[in-house]
């Protein structure tokens, strides 16, 4: 196997680092290392792209109607993106928001956080609260968040589409609102192409499952990628449940976490969660073990 400095070349010698990783590691679909390295290397290029004009009109449309979207179901205090990539969504969805709403986001990837800072800060947009955080143990409290949103975050996620959405539904209050890969409005070229990258698929199927009310399933008028139909499928958090005291939470455990010496405590999991570069790292591999970590450092 490849060390990542040896998988970093190789990107820029143009090679599709998810394809090579999934035939080094012999599987058909995306395991969490592959989605981490792929996209940590790729770090950059959203926000370059995001630049030329006909990118930059196209986040515009994509995300201007997205804030609409949100607005036309309610108006929220609060929102999350989840799998915030480099934030060239999340900073045109503020764009189009009023002034006020407390907005968060998460990554995987550190890198990309990092590039999300830089990009929301350099838009005006300096008050976004981000963390690293994984779609399967997301470090947000329950119903935590009025509107959680997604940019093709689970799009790679193709088997695992179920696990997801039951915890983005834990974490939003009142919607969902998901952008993610249409293969239902797909032509045969594109399915195949959504296959071989071990892509998401029958989303709505999955929340109909789940016995979530599906409120809307539809095509979205805006798509980079004419082989990757963008839809937009929006659910309804059921009854009427109150706000959560705390937002951010221990992944494992979904508990408070406390600010002790510049890291974060989960007194439930007695794990330290560190935070690097002002960027809380809560994703449950990141915990360090640290049960006399209050006593030792928070002076108790």
């Amino acid at each position: 196997m490849k060390s990542p400095r040896e998988l970093q070349t190789l990107y820029r010698k143009g090679t599709n680092i998810s394809a090579y990783l999934r035939g080094a590691y012999g599987v058909t679909g995306n395991t969490e290392d592959i989605i981490e390295l792929s996209y940590d290397l790729q770090t950059g290029a959203y926000t370059r792209a995001a630049q030329r004009p006909k990118m930059r009109e196209h986040k515009r449309l994509y995300s201007g109607d997205l804030a609409r979207t949100i607005l036309d179901l309610c108006r929220p205090e609060s929102i999350l993106e989840a799998g915030v990539g480099e934030g060239t969504t999340l900073s045109g969805v503020l764009d189009s928001l009023p002034a006020g709403v407390q907005s968060y986001g998460f990554d995987l990837s550190w890198s990309r956080v990092a590039y999300a800072r830089r990009w929301l800060e350099g838009r005006g947009h300096d008050d976004v609260r981000l963390c690293t955080g994984n779609l399967f143990n997301i470090p947000f409290a329950d119903n935590s968040v009025d509107v959680v949103f997604t940019s093709h975050a689970i799009e790679p996620n193709g088997g695992q589409e179920s696990a997801i959405l039951k915890e983005l539904y834990r974490v939003a209050r009142r919607y969902l609102v998901l952008l993610e890969p249409g293969y239902e409005f797909a032509d045969d070229e594109a399915r195949q192409r959504m296959a071989s990258h071990g892509y998401c698929r029958n989303i709505p199927g999955h929340i109909r499952e789940l016995g979530y009310p599906l409120l809307v399933n539809e095509r979205f008028p805006h798509s980079s990628n004419p082989l990757n139909p963008t839809a937009i499928t929006i659910v309804q958090k059921q009854g009427d449940e109150g706000l959560s005291e705390h937002i951010l939470a221990c992944p494992q455990f979904r508990s408070p976490l406390q600010s002790i010496g510049g890291m974060l405590f989960s007194r439930e999991a007695l794990r330290v969660y560190p935070v690097l570069d002002g960027i809380p790292c809560l994703r449950i591999e990141n915990g360090i073990l640290a049960s006399k970590f209050e006593e030792v450092v928070g002076g108790l």
